[in-house]
């Protein structure tokens, strides 16, 4: 097959291959042909196939935690999709549909081993180009991983809001109160001439104290609402982190449902096809 090892030749995923091991991977491929506006396959179904194509293209989409279709990739004459579940065995990662009249080269893994018997230095090519892929999915999840909400918000604090969070915090500690409540005695103490030769400097009614006191309230209470105000913004995160846990745990049970729906149809509709093809009972 001439035409297909060309093909391969241009896949990235075969690049590396020299031209023998493409001839004779093209020996192993089958031809599927799938209708425009038919599934391929839907997200985690099961799957060990890999898919090149031929001729026309395929739209691969997800459905995000709003129930909202995300289109990932367009892939046309040249493309491949299909290759993760082709080398873990794992659930489809994707749901993939034809946009227009679908031909493919599908390569199974059961035809991928043999292959790989025989030509042993062609899993290196091909291990060799998933770590190419890998170290660039790498990068990118180094620069746009989420973190922590918490740990967020903490790097992003300036030094007002640092401040404002530790007078805040100190503010209502057992250690604030004890220096207050003894600068107010000690304050009292010298300014009432309960220490002889010792002059006051505030006298009762203590209008200097009452002065310190009253700033000291503004500005603790300012702190405080500074704070109060980010750890309001916390829960709200907080609060949107937990709406979007429980809405995509709610969009996976409806994908579950759908999932068994469509799996109970085919179902039916094989054992409709087994009834009408076996022998009829003598009435």
């Amino acid at each position: 097959m001439p035409t297909d090892a060309a093909l391969l030749q241009e896949v990235p995923f075969f690049q590396l291959m020299d031209e023998q091991e493409r001839t004779a991977l093209a020996g192993v491929l089958d031809v599927v042909r799938v209708p425009a506006n038919q599934v391929v396959f839907h997200y985690n179904d099961p799957g060990d196939a890999l898919y090149i194509i031929r001729a026309g293209s395929v739209e691969i989409f997800v459905t995000d935690d709003t129930g909202k279709r995300i289109v990932l990739e367009t892939a046309a004459a040249g493309d491949y999709f299909g290759e993760i579940s082709l080398l873990d065995r794992g659930p489809r990662t994707a749901s993939v549909v034809a946009t227009q009249d679908l031909e493919a080269l599908r390569l199974d893994r059961p035809d991928l081993e043999q292959f790989l018997n025989r030509y042993p230095s062609a899993g290196l090519d091909m291990l060799a180009v998933m770590g190419r892929r890998l170290r660039a999915s790498a990068e990118q999840l180094r620069h746009t991983a989420s973190r922590n909400v918490n740990e967020e918000m903490e790097d992003r604090r300036t030094i007002v809001q640092k401040s404002a969070d530790w007078i805040a915090e100190f503010s209502g500690s057992m250690t604030f109160l004890v220096l207050n409540a003894a600068i107010f005695l000690v304050w009292i103490v010298v300014n009432t001439d309960l220490v002889p030769h010792l002059p006051s400097f505030d006298p009762f009614p203590f209008g200097l104290l009452t002065m310190a006191v009253s700033l000291e309230a503004i500005f603790l209470s300012i702190f405080v609402l500074i704070s109060q105000n980010r750890m309001a913004a916390k829960d709200r995160i907080r609060a949107d982190i937990e709406y979007d846990v429980n809405l995509k745990a709610e969009l996976e049970v409806a994908q579950l449902h759908e999932k068994v729906d469509r799996l109970t149809g085919e179902l039916l509709a094989r054992l409709a096809r087994i009834e009408r093809l076996g022998p009829r009972s003598p009435v």
